[in-house]
């Protein structure tokens, strides 16, 4: 009895991960940022990327014991548009000394 519905759920079970995947990947407003100075602080992080738009909000992952940064952080948009040009433009470039990667943030 796997017919058509065995094989049929398959492909739309793999459709729907594609068009999940996608529609998250280009309608997201959230960067990960990667690659940042043990010293960098929110405020930094804010300013740098605040000259591509309206930001929401900016957090950097610390440790939950000792308090230091973990090296890598967010930055939330107002749009899909403003985190879209910061990446950008951003990707790749110096800061605080350190050489950052942007990616759009994703749940997993």
């Amino acid at each position: 009895m796997r017919g058509l519905n065995g094989g049929g759920a398959s492909v739309w079970r793999k459709w729907s991960i594609l068009a999940r995947n996608s529609w998250a990947r280009h309608s997201c407003t959230k960067l990960f940022v990667g690659g940042l100075c043990y010293d960098t602080n929110e405020p930094v992080l804010k300013d740098a990327f605040g000259r591509h738009g309206e930001i929401i909000e900016v957090k950097v992952i610390c440790d939950h014991v000792s308090g230091k940064s973990k090296g890598y952080g967010f930055v939330k948009f107002t749009s899909e548009t403003e985190a879209s040009t910061a990446l950008k433009e951003m990707d790749g470039q110096l800061l605080d000394g350190r050489q950052i990667r942007l990616e759009f943030a994703h749940k997993g």
